[in-house]
């Protein structure tokens, strides 16, 4: 019975006690305190009898409790192939309400061996619902109700039932001692005791997440590490990385995704350098193993700084990473690539690293004509440039001929009117090239040595290659350079018979910060021809040994041709409604994604694990940020 006397002072028009007149209700409850007073005293007088006394019966039940609770069938039990078709809930018991959350991995086992009385099956699955339910039939949306929890510290978890919707994950089971698992083919039995799974095999074999291989992170929920009874407590979770279950993902391609402060580049550095690690090496065809070479383009001049050993990290961090088999550490064989363009001047104070100029040749433009093209000429256009004026460039003044000497070129009005006359360039298709082409002086043949000479020092087995652009004013000079080098490489890796076997017979990791610049989904020859090389260098990249490192903030900007080559997808907070959207990951983790801390990310890739939420390391393994 529920006493009111709490709420005396209230009357009707909140004017005291004074003003009750609802048929007595006050007098009844001013009765049934006196009689319950009547019979406390007589209990402690010791007056009552025998027939007056209740005796106590313990609504505990003996033992200790094992687990947070049990599945419930009060409103259904079914699992279905259909996921829209599954009910599977728990009733959490009162002392574990606390410390649940949505995205925590419960193990609820079966009773019997399953398919062999020693398979000890185990059902794995996921909390997605949370709830508070009335334990009796009760209407709390009342003024008492509200009055008495507005004067009281909590609520009495007794009057009301928490119940957990979870998410068949898999059904794990013992394989002659090793743990595996299959799809959910079981209803769990009625009143089967589930508890937080707390054991890394279990997690890892739940979740499909490999053992061994190139580290991300932590496995989390809700931007909390999940913690074991294992030591470490906390579950790395790695990326495959060698040839037992498929091709390494490194070659698979990855994007990394992060709005501004998300810890992007932070996080983009941690798994470089991962890559760089003096054990890691990929089989060739000739049977030697070679440790990859990273080519990263740099807008803003942050990654020259991995030669550098992080000044921050501590001995005690070091023998964390150490026991986790994390590698870190500046990358000592790191080079900075400097793009001469005309005037412009490289500072490099904030890193050590050992500085390379160069310079783009205009010879390269023979293999790659859209250098040139920029995106303002249209098929046509193109059309003349590459079939009529650069072969009877390269006829007259050779392969090596300079852009300043290709100007000229186009400056002879003979050649102009020839073209004409002949039918061969419209004399308005002549000129609407030659201004499209102009504007490139302070990009070709600069006073440096052509990186055409320098592919040896370019790409090295186990070597960090920077190439920044931040000191470079020009978007178009910057566009050209990075499209020039990108191709350079893909072009001597899918090569039948390359010009540079060092690029061919180097495992390559191509990094492209800012990647929604240079592979945008743009209606222009140049926009389409980069397109389709990298689309080609995706799909071949697994046999060529050849993997994309895609690092941006505007993943919808990215085409969809290169995009659906991505096997990885590493996601950071991203506050725009379309980028997210863009990056095609469940709808559960899509939606934590603008929520997300510094350093939190989701990682989606289907061929290494369940798409799982992840705390990236808080410390950088190498030199970040400037002084």
């Amino acid at each position: 019975m529920t006493d009111l006397g709490d709420f005396g002072e209230f009357s009707a028009d909140g004017d005291g006690d004074s003003g009750v007149s609802d048929g007595g209700t006050a007098d009844t409850a001013r009765a049934d305190r006196a009689r319950a007073s009547e019979s406390a005293g007589d209990a402690e007088a010791g007056t009552g009898t025998a027939e007056d006394s209740f005796e106590s019966t313990a609504a505990e039940p003996r033992g200790e409790d094992v687990g947070i609770g049990a599945i419930c069938v009060s409103q259904g039990l079914r699992i279905a192939e259909d996921s829209d078709d599954t009910t599977l809930r728990a009733y959490i018991t009162r002392g574990n309400r606390s410390s649940i959350r949505i995205g925590s991995y419960l193990l609820a086992p079966y009773p019997d061996g399953g398919r062999g009385a020693s398979t000890g099956e185990t059902l794995f699955c996921r909390i997605t619902g949370l709830e508070y339910a009335q334990q009796y039939h009760a209407d709390d949306a009342t003024e008492i109700h509200a009055r008495r929890a507005m004067r009281t510290d909590g609520i009495e978890e007794a009057d009301y039932k928490f119940v957990a919707n979870l998410e068949p994950v898999a059904i794990l089971y013992d394989d002659d001692g090793e743990l595996e698992r299959r799809m959910t083919d079981r209803v769990p039995k009625p009143q089967t005791v589930i508890r937080e799974a707390d054991d890394t095999e279990a997690i890892k074999t739940g979740l499909k997440m490999p053992d061994d291989g190139v580290f991300l992170g932590h496995l989390s929920v809700g931007g909390e590490k999940v913690r074991t009874a294992a030591s470490p407590p906390t579950i790395d979770y790695r990326l495959k990385d060698d040839y037992e279950a498929g091709d390494p993902l490194v070659f698979r391609h990855t994007l990394v995704a992060g709005g501004t402060g998300s810890g992007k580049t932070h996080g983009a550095k941690n798994v470089l350098r991962q890559y760089l690690a003096d054990e890691r090496r990929y089989p060739m065809e000739d049977g030697r193993e070679v440790g990859p070479a990273v080519v990263q383009f740099d807008p803003q001049d942050e990654y020259a700084q991995m030669h550098d050993d992080n000044p921050d990290l501590d001995d005690e961090f070091a023998r964390r990473l150490e026991r986790e088999r994390i590698a870190y550490g500046g990358v000592d064989d790191t080079t900075a690539f400097i793009p001469k363009v005309g005037s412009s001047s490289y500072a490099a104070g904030h890193h050590r690293a050992e500085q390379v100029e160069f310079t783009i040749p205009f010879s390269m433009v023979h293999e790659n004509p859209w250098l040139v093209a920029g995106s303002g000429l249209n098929d046509n256009q193109y059309g003349a440039l590459v079939s009529v004026l650069l072969p009877r460039f390269r006829e007259q003044y050779g392969a090596d001929a300079t852009y300043d000497e290709f100007t000229r070129f186009l400056d002879d009005p003979a050649l102009r009117e020839e073209l004409d006359e002949s039918g061969r360039v419209h004399e308005a298709t002549f000129d609407a090239v030659r201004r499209r082409v102009l504007g490139f002086g302070h990009v070709f043949d600069q006073d440096a040595r052509p990186i055409t000479d320098l592919v040896h020092e370019f790409v090295r087995p186990g070597g960090l290659t920077v190439v920044p652009t931040y000191h470079i004013n020009d978007t178009r000079a910057t566009e050209t350079i990075v499209l020039a080098l990108s191709s350079l490489l893909i072009d001597q890796k899918l090569s039948n018979d390359p010009t540079y076997d060092r690029i061919k017979e180097t495992p390559l990791v191509l990094g492209m910060d800012e990647a929604h610049n240079f592979l945008t989904d743009a209606d222009s020859v140049q926009a389409g021809k980069v397109i389709k090389k990298f689309t080609e260098a995706a799909k071949q990249g697994r046999k060529e040994r050849l993997g994309l490192f895609l690092i941006t903030q505007d993943p919808q900007d990215i085409h969809d041709a290169v995009f659906k080559q991505i096997n990885t997808t590493i996601v950071l907070n991203l506050g725009d409604e379309d980028a997210i959207k863009s990056v095609n990951i469940p709808s559960n983790l899509e939606s934590k994604v603008p929520y997300m801390e510094k350093g939190q990310m989701v990682v989606y890739s289907p061929d290494n694990s369940e798409p799982v939420e992840l705390i990236g390391l808080s410390k950088c393994l190498t030199r970040h940020g400037r002084d």
